[in-house]
């Protein structure tokens, strides 16, 4: 039996899993992470322990699962994107990896528009906002000299996480622009951008691309994990692109919604057109290929932030079906999820979520409906830019943890107006990765039929004509909350830090 292996690193934990020539998942482990947050707006992590936990889960594959991990042919990988991870001469850690919900960057971030204008965004088709790692590299540059001193090169999560089981360091393109160091259109490191913010263009590792295969599992990982030196290693991909491709987003036509700790509206795309800094643009896992998308920092960890506060000891799956104990509008009750700051439409860091309308009517379930209508809203933001760009979608692909709630799923279709259908398997990042592996291995010529094999499609959820109504009176109350509480929320954020 032929496997590839799908390693998905994320912020809270790893998922790796083992996929047969049919695309099922035969196997899968996961291992916990664990972030440092040593002040409000930073968010660490050691490098180390994604390589623990990943060799957890391997171990455990062959040991508890009894997976022959000789059988697997290829390797692959999706990635949490923008984690700074700094190495110096020995390819040594310097320090820990500031990671892309890390707001401590708005300094470097204006620093950058006021050298380059909208220059910047001619070349790397995105504005520096605080998640990407170019800020966080002069962040370091600035703040702790003697570290960046030592720097020789750096790498993002995956990409470093490959390199300890390869030996061999490199970077990928869907990874890569989500550095904004990238010159996107032309595929190389910006010599512009490095001369202008004093940086050598060497410090940036070389660039493969996702299917690329870049190695061999090492003779020193294989003692370590019980691998086998001949699997094979390709590049993979950052964690939206692996989930596009493991949702089946492989033209022009179709739009994907990701609602994990973040969410992400995501779109293909063919050509280098690009929003105007408006949404992000990046290099996509197939070659020569782009996606777009916009990002809600706070979607599922809006929810899990009033579960964790208000849940008490219900279970997470029955304190959601409260929100339908509420009606539309949660009689009058408004979220907005900007509790760790927000990103599309507003580059804000310092806003914060509000609750607009509460009265001593309210009940538990409608603040439970109130935040899932919220973080839907918000997705609405992202798709009105697209709208106004003359794009519409006959379906939205939903994805996620936001894509295992009917109660969900059902005010997707009503916010959006448009048919909202899910996946099968509900692990589209690691399929993404394992879908990069069966490529490499030769399995398929192409995405679409390795698609074609692995992908399910899954139920599909429809506008209710009355609701839709009511929702868009609701949303265009939801739109002015930002531009009215804007003043407020940074002024509270500046007493705070003051104080």
């Amino acid at each position: 039996m032929s496997y590839v292996m799908g390693v998905d690193l994320g912020t809270s934990s790893v998922k790796v899993s083992v996929v047969d020539k049919a695309g099922q998942i035969v196997s899968q482990e996961s291992a916990s992470l664990s972030l440092i947050q040593e002040q409000p707006g930073y968010s660490e992590q050691n490098p180390e322990d994604w390589v623990t936990a990943t060799t957890v889960a391997i171990v455990n594959l062959a040991l508890k699962d009894h997976v022959d991990l000789n059988q697997v042919e290829g390797i692959s990988y999706s990635g949490q994107m923008h984690g700074l991870v700094l190495l110096g001469s020995e390819n040594q850690v310097l320090r820990p990896a500031i990671l892309w919900d890390d707001t401590r960057t708005t300094k470097q971030c204006q620093e950058i528009m006021d050298i380059f204008g909208d220059e910047f965004i001619k070349i790397t088709k995105n504005r520096p906002l605080e998640g990407f790692t170019l800020p966080k590299i002069l962040w370091v540059k600035e703040n702790e000299p003697e570290i960046f001193k030592q720097a020789k090169t750096f790498l993002l999560p995956k990409d470093y996480l490959r390199y300890r089981m390869t030996g061999v360091i490199n970077m990928e393109y869907s990874d890569a622009a989500g550095t904004v160091l990238l010159d996107v259109v032309n595929k190389k490191w910006s010599q512009e951008i490095c001369d202008k913010l004093g940086l050598d263009i060497d410090f940036c590792p070389p660039l493969v691309n996702s299917i690329d295969e870049v190695g061999t599992i090492s003779s020193r990982y294989a003692e370590y994990s019980g691998m086998s030196e001949n699997t094979k290693v390709f590049a993979g991909a950052a964690d939206n692109a692996a989930g596009a491709i493991g949702a089946g987003i492989l033209d022009e036509d179709q739009v994907m919604i990701s609602t994990g700790t973040s969410g992400v509206v995501l779109k293909f795309e063919n050509d280098t057109k690009g929003y105007e800094g408006r949404l992000h643009f990046f290099n996509h896992a197939i070659p020569d290929k782009y996606y777009s998308m916009g990002v809600t920092l706070a979607a599922g960890h809006s929810l899990k932030w009033l579960y964790y506060t208000f849940g008490e000891d219900e279970p997470l799956q029955d304190f959601v079906k409260r929100a339908n104990d509420a009606p539309v509008g949660a009689h009058g009750l408004i979220f907005t999820p900007y509790i760790v700051g927000e990103r599309t439409p507003y580059a804000d860091s310092k806003i914060r979520g509000s609750f607009i309308g509460v009265s001593s009517l309210n009940t538990k379930a409608d603040f439970v409906r109130a935040v899932l209508e919220g973080v839907i809203f918000s997705y609405a933001d992202i798709l009105k830019i697209y709208h106004e760009y003359g794009q519409h979608f006959d379906t939205i692909y939903s994805i996620g943890g936001g894509a295992k709630s009917p109660e969900w799923l059902q005010i997707q279709a009503n916010i959006f107006n448009t048919k909202v259908s899910t996946i099968k398997n509900d692990q589209e990042t690691g399929i993404g990765a394992a879908m990069i592996a069966a490529i490499g291995v030769k399995w398929f010529d192409d995405f679409k039929s390795c698609a074609d094999q692995f992908i399910q499609k899954g139920k599909s959820y429809w506008p209710e004509p009355e609701k839709v109504e009511q929702y868009q009176k609701l949303y265009n109350i939801y739109a002015k909350v930002y531009g009215q509480t804007k003043e407020i929320n940074h002024e509270l954020i500046d007493f705070r830090n003051d104080n």
